[in-house]
């Protein structure tokens, strides 16, 4: 997703916002977004039918107020005291509002209704190819668990990896985070300490919540691929997005520099020790 901001005279109107929003997702330059017809509606058919050259469409959401999608959306976000609607995109389980071209959501009292989903006419021949693991090496550079769901985490030196459920004394392991435990890519979380020295101040664990933070690997390369943690095997499942939750435990808005920068879920393959200082390496 890449921001897409309106320049000269051009009006804040609910099409152009939405305008704004697909040029965002599709990371285009807002001008190769067709502009819809003065008795058409922003999602109309010249937008669909654009969108159908690419082999694109849109999903309507009902229930954006309760809707969660781990990758960016179109809501319709409706001021304060009747205002008109602007776009919006949103991005998380739950949602969290990522870019918004008009401002609308910078105060209170503002309401999410309706919206789409961009999504792919054929989803078998939109699947990304799985990319190929990272060949260098890196390391664990902190360990952290925490007993429950919003429970402040603890650093350890060393902990015990159990196949299937997680790290001993963390709250996926017990069923007790804000997520189910059991699931695949329950079991483990991983953040690069790259990205957390990003941010100024460096994001901190009771921030981004993460049990591992790495260095020197690229976490999003391991998704579909083992890879080994000291002598711990392990499988990434898929990105760790960030969302409100992880939001909502920050003093401070993460949740948009955190797209597909949040790092990696992963299950646990076979039981061990992983250790501060351990290397993290791809399987082959």
């Amino acid at each position: 997703m890449r921001e897409v901001f309106f320049t000269g005279p051009t009006p804040r109107t609910a099409a152009a916002s939405f305008g704004a929003c697909l040029a965002a997702i599709l990371e285009l330059p807002l001008e190769e977004v067709p502009a819809p017809r003065q008795d058409e509606d922003a999602a109309g058919w010249g937008v669909m039918r654009w969108l159908g050259g690419m082999g694109l469409g849109l999903v309507p959401v009902a229930d954006a107020a309760s809707f969660s999608w781990a990758g960016p959306w179109i809501g319709w976000a409706v001021p304060a005291a009747g205002a008109e609607r602007r776009a919006v995109v949103m991005f998380g389980v739950p949602s969290g509002v990522v870019w918004d071209p008009c401002g609308v959501t910078a105060g209170t009292g503002w309401l999410l209704e309706g919206g789409f989903v961009v999504s792919a006419l054929d989803v078998a021949l939109a699947r990304p190819t799985r990319a190929e693991a990272p060949l260098t090496p890196g390391t664990v550079a902190a360990i952290f668990v925490a007993p429950d769901a919003g429970a402040p985490a603890r650093q350890v030196g060393e902990v015990h990896a159990l196949a299937g459920k997680g790290l001993d004394g963390d709250r996926h392991t017990v069923g007790k985070g804000t997520f189910p435990s059991g699931p695949p890519g329950s079991a483990l979380t991983l953040i690069e300490a790259e990205v957390c020295e990003s941010f100024t101040p460096p994001l901190e664990v009771n921030e981004h919540r993460r049990n591992l933070v790495t260095r020197g690997i690229d976490l999003n390369g391991l998704v579909g691929h083992e890879f080994e943690i000291g002598t711990v095997r392990c499988r990434g499942a898929r990105l760790c997005e960030p969302c409100t939750v992880v939001d909502g435990y920050a003093p401070r808005p993460i949740l948009r520099a955190l797209v597909h920068r949040g790092g990696l879920r992963a299950d646990i393959l076979e039981d061990g020790i992983i250790h501060a200082g351990d290397e993290v390496a791809s399987a082959g």
